[in-house]
């Protein structure tokens, strides 16, 4: 399984950015599809999270009301639409895609993509 990300860049705080992710399978295939983000120096963190076929999603707090993750089926695309930027938004964002095979699990990343926001 591979999964390419694109859309990351230089922003200004207060801007908009998407990010893409497209799976080499079908997004069907995985029992979740969620973005993560790593900031120098900081650990990876779970930033949005959408189940299968769009069933739920879950955002960080520091991003509720700011990000959404959504998916288009026809393309085979997931997104993450990201509003209001602020310079702490400013992290490698990560494409991470969940095999559920009954009690197994597998997770797949992408190679990631910078989101800078200046202030």
């Amino acid at each position: 399984v591979q999964l390419v990300e694109s859309g990351g860049g230089l922003v200004q705080a207060g801007g908009s950015l998407r990010l893409s992710c497209a799976p080499s399978e079908s997004t069907f295939s995985f029992a979740a599809i969620s973005w993560y983000r790593q900031a120098p120096g900081k650990q990876r963190e779970l930033v949005a999270q959408i189940t299968r076929g769009g069933g739920s999603t879950n955002y960080a707090d520091s991003v509720k009301g700011r990000f959404t993750i959504s998916g288009d089926n026809r393309k085979n695309t997931m997104y993450l639409q990201m509003g209001s930027l602020k310079p702490e938004d400013t992290a490698v964002y990560y494409c991470n895609a969940r095999l559920r095979l009954g009690p197994l699990e597998a997770d797949y990343w992408g190679r990631g993509t910078q989101v800078t926001v200046s202030s």
